[in-house]
């Protein structure tokens, strides 16, 4: 059962406190606290999902999968849709608040002794903090396999202070080029970096470029590199935005026709993903059989990848993640499979992020555009937004709403059904609202 206690304020303003430290790539101080804790990564066998696009749709797809399997896992993914619980899961459920509290207090403690003896020369960042609270949690909790979704990148990323048996790379695409590069083979190295001494490395890229960084680090680390697609045989059928698995034959196993659960064409690749992983583990001595992979990808749960919620019939919403170009693209194939004619959006996203080109990527899946404001630093007002895409986007109707519950009213002017992407912060303020039931 969830705790639904909240976080202390005091607590959470500490931990909200190490946001002004920004994003700072590098190993140091996670490799220190995790020696101030004397090591917790080696309790438990630890799976990095790594990658651009797929990795929480993996991760999660794994989790279940293990678990299936009867292991006692642990989940550590990012960021959070309403509640940071949600980041650090021991066999599918949100971590303990009591546990939660009593780690980072444990942790600070930690942090101001070896600040004091100069060992810190700055506190860590809140992905440290947060890397360093999972790994504790899932050894106090007694996890068999951890399961962490790189935050970004991977070489540098503090996800990267363990050593994987296994690393899942769905896709690899551009994002985040102030601190990756600005090429798909300077992001693939950075991403590469996460595969570990003689782990199974299992990925859904095809672009050249990339896939030539995924071989040669591989070869590098005595990795075995998997490609879901050799020796794969695959038949799928999509209906009514469901997609039922015909044929799926792998070199190791054969499954029987199956229908997926989370939605979209693009899960098809993250689902091989999931499967050539669960399958080659084995190696390092994990066993799942082949009715936990099939729950593996049956009977798995992922928020705000399109989520679909309904008030009443006149008022449904599409909830999706996508907060790039290729989820972009991937969005829109599904919206146009279903509506050819595109539905009203409402859009929000931060000042990081590649907003013309999502935009554009959403072609005509967008009949009407909403704007709506992010309650983060680093959001577009709903105002600045709409002037910045109405200068690429001519051929659509553009709104500023005040908030994002207007805006959902002004989309259900238009149709039944809206759409609401372009930020996880977005997707989280929507859900907190559909969830605490309340009134538009």
């Amino acid at each position: 059962m969830k705790d639904h206690r909240p976080l202390p304020e005091e607590l959470i303003g500490y931990l909200f406190s190490l946001e002004t430290y920004g994003i700072k790539l590098g190993l140091k101080k996670i490799h220190i606290l995790n020696a101030a804790m004397d090591y917790p990564d080696r309790s438990f066998s630890s799976v990095i999902v790594a990658g651009t696009n797929g990795k929480g749709s993996v991760a999660a797809m794994l989790e279940r999968g293990l678990r299936a399997a009867g292991y006692r896992t642990g989940l550590f993914t990012s960021p959070h849709l309403v509640d940071l619980s949600e980041r650090i899961a021991i066999n599918g459920r949100p971590v303990n608040m009591t546990i939660l509290t009593q780690t980072i207090g444990v942790l600070r403690n930690k942090i101001d002794a070896l600040s004091r003896t100069g060992q810190l020369d700055s506190p860590p960042t809140f992905f440290e903090m947060l890397t360093a609270m999972a790994l504790s949690i899932f050894r106090l909790e007694r996890v068999q396999v951890a399961i962490l979704e790189v935050g970004m990148g991977g070489r540098f990323d503090a996800t990267n202070v363990v050593s994987p048996i296994a690393v899942a790379i769905p896709s690899i695409d551009i994002d985040h080029q102030q601190f990756l590069g600005n090429t798909i083979g300077e992001i693939a190295f950075e991403k590469a970096g996460v595969i570990g001494s003689h782990s199974v490395v299992v990925t859904a890229e095809t672009k050249p470029d990339a896939r030539n960084v995924l071989q040669r680090v591989s070869q590098q680390c005595n990795a075995k590199l998997i490609d879901v697609d050799s020796g794969t045989l695959l038949r799928v059928k999509v209906r009514a935005g469901l997609t039922d698995v015909e044929t799926l034959e792998t070199p190791r196993r054969h499954y029987e026709p199956l229908t997926l659960s989370l939605r979209g064409r693009h899960q098809i690749r993250n689902v091989l993903v999931t499967v050539r992983l669960l399958e080659e583990i084995q190696i390092a001595g994990i066993s799942i059989p082949t009715l936990a992979i099939r729950q593996a990808i049956t009977d798995v749960h992922w928020r705000g990848r399109l989520e679909l919620f309904e008030r009443k019939p006149t008022e449904r919403i599409l909830l999706d993640t996508a907060h790039n170009v290729a989820a972009m693209g991937a969005l829109s194939d599904y919206i146009l499979k279903f509506s050819p004619a595109g539905l009203p959006f409402i859009f929000g996203a931060l000042r990081d992020k590649d907003v013309i080109g999502m935009v554009k990527a959403l072609g005509t899946a967008a009949n009407h555009l909403i704007c709506a404001p992010i309650e983060n630093r680093r959001g577009w007002s709903s105002t600045e937004l709409a002037s910045l895409i109405r200068t690429v986007r001519t051929d659509l109707t553009i709104q500023a709403a005040s908030d994002t519950m207007a805006a959902l009213s002004e989309g259900w002017k238009r149709s039944p059904l809206v759409c609401a992407t372009g930020s996880v912060y977005l997707i989280g303020s929507l859900i907190q609202a559909f969830e605490s039931d309340t009134k538009v």
